[in-house]
């Protein structure tokens, strides 16, 4: 017999006797007992025998070689999760509150490529088995302070991750990021991993990851999981502060894959259809199949990175675009789309703008390229008085603020009903045909700065003046009587 064995079956018998021994005592426990009970040596002794005893069962894992202990859990990571992990050896064990040992450096290769660089591994191991190296059971891991540098041939490490088994153990990864990367290795986004959790759910059988984000400085919440019987991934996502939850199924056996999206938006729901392959991603979105009030046709395409998204709606919501906190706004102002490799166009009509019923007819043109974005071409119509056009803008980001330079001309359709909205005194009332004007828009100020404003191809150094600053205020009402106030001091400036 070997002396590992002789020691498990020696331990064993003993720790049953200490059971067995407090068990009897401590069941005549009561008040008038304790005294005697505490002047019980036997008991005492046999006591603090146990705890040196466990303590040093536990304490074992310190007397084997670091190199031999690092190769031992780099196997079991490998054949547990499936992953090339590359542990150093310098490690160390505590037992505290559980048995586990904690790797200052480590990553994860595919291939020859090292996908993650992680910067603390902490490694929960069963307290069975740990006279022999050989023996010792991975439990918990977990991953903190780590990068993962994905492209476009592991875009689905994380899913991948799912299909392990992990019936009695859980792998988290915390306060980590994720760079996506073009194939020149150009980052293209980063996704921030607060903590992620993958975990066997005992009630429906399967295994589940769920994790809390950050991406472009939006925060949002993840949940997947992993069908294998019908060949699909069914995910949940939550973008809390835009209100937003997007239930997706993904089915993967066919080529191109294809899969479908239900969006809930303040009860309003829609529904995305797509279809994908390594080379491209194909969507349309719409609210319903008959007599849609939206529909949005995207394209994008892998490489060379191109992409383009067509829309009609009967009615779009600007604040989802330009409000301070939207999220386009804070995509924006990260500057990621600024990168010289993204190819992207959006076009959508809309017959109204959302709580302004005044404004229709908006043709929204934007497009990055070269690394400027712009809006050139946009166009939209005030009633039946004017028609407002856009071009040579420009959006960028100054000192941590969104910005939009550009030119807006203005082709007055009918100047009597122009002077009847402004209620304008009737011996101002001339005819205006033209307005241009260039113009700086803060989007966190809220704040336009106008120049070179010409009337009719005529400028005014007065008109300038009084129209140089626009700040718009916090509701519609209130924008209302602020511009009409505006314009008829211009008006009355310029033909006065």
């Amino acid at each position: 017999m070997s002396k590992s064995n002789f020691f498990v079956k020696s331990y064993n018998k003993f720790y049953k006797f200490i059971n067995s021994l407090l068990e009897n005592n401590l069941n005549k426990l009561n008040l008038n007992n304790l005294r005697n009970l505490t002047k019980n040596n036997k008991i005492i002794l046999t006591f603090v025998a146990f705890v040196v005893l466990f303590i040093s069962y536990l304490l074992l894992p310190t007397f084997y070689k670091q190199s031999e202990i690092s190769t031992k859990l780099q196997n079991e990571l490998n054949n547990k999760l499936k992953l090339n992990f590359k542990i150093s050896d310098n490690l160390s064990y505590n037992f505290f509150p559980l048995p586990h040992f904690n790797i200052s450096k480590a990553s994860i290769l595919n291939g020859n490529y090292e996908i993650s660089e992680i910067k603390k591994l902490k490694i929960y191991v069963s307290l069975e088995n740990l006279f022999s190296l050989n023996s010792i059971e991975i439990k918990d891991i977990i991953i903190s302070d780590a990068n993962f540098n994905l492209k476009k041939e592991n875009y689905d490490f994380f899913i991948k991750i799912l299909d392990n088994n992990f019936l009695g153990r859980n792998l988290f990864i915390k306060n980590s990021n994720v760079f996506f990367r073009s194939n020149e290795n150009e980052v293209l986004f980063i996704n921030k991993i607060l903590e992620l959790n993958y975990s066997f759910d005992t009630n429906e059988l399967k295994n589940v990851a769920s994790s809390e984000n950050e991406i472009f400085n939006l925060p949002y919440s993840l949940e997947l999981f992993h069908n294998i019987n019908k060949n699909e991934y069914v995910s949940k996502l939550n973008l809390s502060l835009a209100k937003i939850q997007i239930e997706n199924v993904f089915k993967y056996d066919e080529n191109p894959k294809k899969g479908t999206s239900q969006i809930i938006s303040n009860k309003n729901k829609s529904t995305i259809n797509f279809k994908t392959n390594k080379n491209f991603f194909e969507f349309i979105f719409f609210d319903k199949i008959k007599d849609p009030k939206f529909t949005y046709n995207g394209f994008f395409n892998f490489n060379p990175f191109f992409s383009s998204i067509v829309g009609n709606s009967s009615s779009l919501n600007l604040s989802y675009l330009f409000e301070t906190n939207s999220m386009i706004v804070q995509l924006l102002k990260t500057e990621i789309l600024n990168s010289k490799n993204i190819d992207f166009k959006l076009n959508i009509n809309a017959n109204n703008i959302n709580n302004n019923l005044n404004f229709k007819k908006l043709i929204l043109n934007s497009k990055i390229h070269d690394g400027l974005i712009d809006l050139d071409n946009t166009s939209f119509k005030w009633k039946n008085i004017a028609e407002f056009y856009l071009n040579e803008s420009l959006i960028y980001v100054n000192e941590g603020e969104l910005v939009l330079n550009g030119k807006l001309r203005i082709k007055i359709k009918n100047y009597d009903e122009f002077y009847k909205f402004l209620l304008t005194p009737k011996n101002y009332r001339n005819k205006i045909e033209d307005v241009e004007f260039n113009f700086t828009y803060n989007f966190d100020k809220k704040i336009a700065y106008l120049k070179d404003i010409k009337v009719d191809d005529k400028f005014d150094q007065n008109l300038n003046l009084i129209l140089n600053n626009v700040i718009l205020k916090s509701d519609n009402l209130q924008n209302k009587i602020y511009f009409k106030n505006l314009l008829n001091i211009a008006i009355k400036s310029y033909f006065g």
